[in-house]
């Protein structure tokens, strides 16, 4: 059995067992790296630069679910809103209201996920909980309407402890459980906890996660470009 196909089969059905599935991040892979994974069964790609994403976009198969997984600048939203399938890292409001304009001039509705900086390193985006639970509060949210928030996602720190991980982990199930009670209760769709990579996945499966970014597991180290 090819050992690319043994990984991605065992992560696939490790988070299947949890009810979470697999995005496979393809930033800076090849098409047939990408297609080696896709004549697998796999149809989730992640992406985190706009101009990456784009071009995989118009090159490969149309039937692959494209995620935006890293901090996205405004004025790059209009190049992605006609096709993304998921917006993982809304991480201030300022960049929700701009996937809402440029959602409604793609007559779509955008699924997004707020990221909430979960981690202890300064680099690392989010909303503060506090900051997050006042938008929700606020008329100026209730106007976006071609955005549809669907959970949430957040990044452990880079650390080797792993109680350390899991207590962020845990940190962000119980802010999508807050969230979930007291704004969308009856939103089938708010249902998303986007956490866990290839160093920390299997304990962000035990912690609720729904959906995987894991890359390095699944194509190697990552080349820089």
């Amino acid at each position: 059995m090819d050992q690319h196909f043994k990984i991605w089969k065992t992560i696939t059905e490790q988070a299947a067992e949890k009810n979470a599935r697999l995005i496979a991040v393809s930033k800076t892979k090849t098409d047939q790296q990408i297609m080696e994974l896709y004549q697998y069964g796999q149809r989730d790609f992640g992406e985190n630069k706009v101009q990456e994403l784009i071009e995989k976009y118009d090159r490969l198969p149309k039937d692959i679910r494209w995620h935006h997984i890293g901090h996205l600048q405004t004025n790059k939203v209009k190049y992605i809103a006609p096709f993304v399938h998921l917006i993982h890292a809304a991480d201030s409001f300022k960049v929700l209201q701009e996937i809402d304009k440029q959602a409604k001039k793609a007559a779509r509705t955008i699924p997004c996920l707020l990221q909430f900086k979960i981690a202890q390193e300064e680099s690392k985006y989010g909303f503060p909980l506090s900051d997050a639970i006042t938008m929700l509060n606020s008329e100026a949210f209730h106007e976006l309407k071609n955005v549809r928030i669907d959970g949430v996602m957040g990044m452990a720190t880079f650390t080797d402890d792993p109680e350390q991980i899991r207590g962020e982990f845990k940190t962000l199930h119980g802010i999508f459980t807050k969230l979930k009670d007291q704004f969308f209760p009856d939103r089938e769709n708010f249902c998303e906890i986007s956490m866990g990579m290839s160093d920390d996945f299997p304990i962000a499966l035990e912690e609720g996660s729904t959906l995987l970014r894991v890359g390095s597991l699944l194509f190697g180290k990552r080349i820089y470009l």
